[in-house]
């Protein structure tokens, strides 16, 4: 497979979470649960996945069968029954950080070296790749927190993962940790996310529960990172 395509909303998510200054990814240690979250958003934006009238739980769109394998493993997981949100994710998230990350670095998006540590230990160092891509995501997230502009739903939910992942505060030299900015991340969370996002409003609110529910699985987690 190639990776000419768009890249799906988790590739998006981890290339925001990768922090150039020190190679590192924040929230490493509740990064499963958020880039599953993101996976379940990006299959509600596509209206592949809805909720069942009884019981709160997923299930998918027949209609509506994503092309993109990653997106594809997590419907055929939902095809096989109903199932609620953190079951979901707690299913689907552990095997997505290297794959998603591989992509990222076939794009060009990061790059990969590999160095030896003591002389002996070799070990994967990470960098921004020179495309600007995360740039660029990274100002599209800023003009929705920080200036009041209508995000797109794309990345209204992007936005609301990475508030919702407790990793903003690590993006304060692009983006203040103040109080105006947290006020919008939560309002982003809760699929407040204005005009220009052009996502029906089932859609929004739905991309919302499953936003909260990662939330909800992330906070029981101690954070180290």
């Amino acid at each position: 497979m190639t990776y000419q395509d768009e890249p799906t909303l988790a590739e998006d998510l981890l290339l925001l979470l990768f922090q150039p200054r020190s190679g590192t990814i924040a929230g490493e240690n509740t990064l499963f649960y958020t880039l599953g979250g993101a996976v379940l958003a990006d299959l509600a934006l596509q209206e592949s996945v809805t909720f069942s009238p009884s019981g709160g739980k997923l299930e998918t769109v027949k209609d509506h069968v994503p092309i993109d394998p990653t997106l594809r493993s997590a419907w055929d997981y939902i095809a096989e029954k109903p199932r609620r949100v953190q079951t979901v994710l707690a299913a689907v998230g552990p095997a997505l950080r290297e794959p998603l990350l591989q992509r990222l670095v076939d794009r060009g998006d990061i790059e990969q070296r590999e160095r030896k540590t003591l002389f002996v230990f070799t070990t994967k160092a990470l960098s921004e790749g020179s495309n600007g891509r995360r740039a660029e995501l990274l100002a599209a997230v800023r003009e929705a927190l920080v200036d009041g502009v209508d995000p797109t739903a794309r990345v209204a939910a992007l936005a609301a993962l990475i508030s919702g992942s407790g990793t903003l505060p690590q993006f304060h030299s692009e983006i203040p940790w103040n109080s105006a900015v947290i006020a919008r991340a939560k309002e982003l969370e809760q699929g407040n996310w204005g005009a220009g996002a052009a996502a029906e409003a089932v859609t929004r609110t739905m991309t919302a529960m499953i936003v909260n529910n990662a939330v909800a699985a992330v906070t029981v987690i101690p954070r180290t990172s």
